[in-house]
């Protein structure tokens, strides 16, 4: 008898959906961001919004690709996503010794991470919204101006990229958002839309020069060097092009 129900209740776990992602609800509001709403020094409105607690980790795209084998790496097309796509990876289904579960995906294409949000629902934060919840330390919804907040960002940056990612699970900011700064960079919706657009880049434009610095001479907060790091690297990809750092999370209206 004990066998029976013991049956019972593995087929009733294992007939369950996968847990649904944590979500944080941020208010939203006016928002002093690096990129000026006018290129001057209009603030942001920022809609409120749901924002994807964690980055996005191994073993949540793992089932990702099994439930959508368009995005297995030995089936995706080379139009979405560059050689190096889930390279670390043991196997098309095996994560293996270098991608642990918990350690947040990466080598994932600007393609990948949209279609992984949108099959939760959701989508990529956009920059405004990924500054905005970026902007929380443990108890202070925007710690910018404290130098010691900053000192901390940079801080990460001079860790070696090839040093192996930590598990998921820092500490939550202010909204309830964790590991946002670290340990990985993140793709956001209009990541091509920050300094230039790459067809510009791409079009042989003898003035991409002039379009580049006018772009970065917009930009404000010039002590906030983490950020426009951010935006310097997100500005510097293709939408198929993955790296050592770039993981994600996704967010919702």
């Amino acid at each position: 008898m004990r066998l029976h129900h013991a049956l019972a209740w593995l087929g009733l776990v294992l007939a369950l959906p996968a847990a649904a992602a944590d979500y944080a609800a941020l208010p939203g509001g006016r928002f002093a961001s690096v990129m000026p709403a006018d290129g001057k020094a209009a603030p942001a409105q920022i809609a409120p919004f749901r924002l994807r607690v964690e980055p996005v980790t191994n073993a949540e795209f793992l089932a990702f690709v099994k439930t959508h084998p368009e995005w297995r790496r030995d089936r995706v097309a080379g139009i979405l996503a560059d050689a190096r796509y889930l390279s670390h990876w043991a196997g098309p289904l095996a994560l293996g010794r270098e991608a642990k579960p918990r350690q947040p995906v990466t080598r994932v294409s600007w393609f990948a991470a949209a279609a992984y949000c949108e099959s939760e629902g959701a989508r990529l934060p956009t920059w405004y919204e990924w500054e905005y919840a970026a902007a929380a330390d443990a108890t202070r919804r925007d710690a910018r101006n404290d130098p010691a907040w900053r000192e901390h960002l940079l801080a990460w940056y001079s860790r070696p990229s090839s040093a192996p990612l930590p598990d998921i699970g820092g500490a939550a900011n202010a909204y309830g958002v964790r590991n946002i700064t670290e340990p990985v960079w993140e793709w956001v919706d209009d990541y091509n839309a920050l300094l230039v657009a790459s067809d510009s880049r791409d079009q042989g434009d003898p003035d991409v020069l002039k379009f580049c610095g006018a772009g970065a001479i917009s930009l404000q907060q010039k002590e906030n060097y983490a950020v426009l790091m951010r935006i310097a690297m997100l500005s510097a990809l293709k939408a198929s092009d993955t790296t050592n750092n770039m993981g994600f999370r996704c967010a919702k209206p």
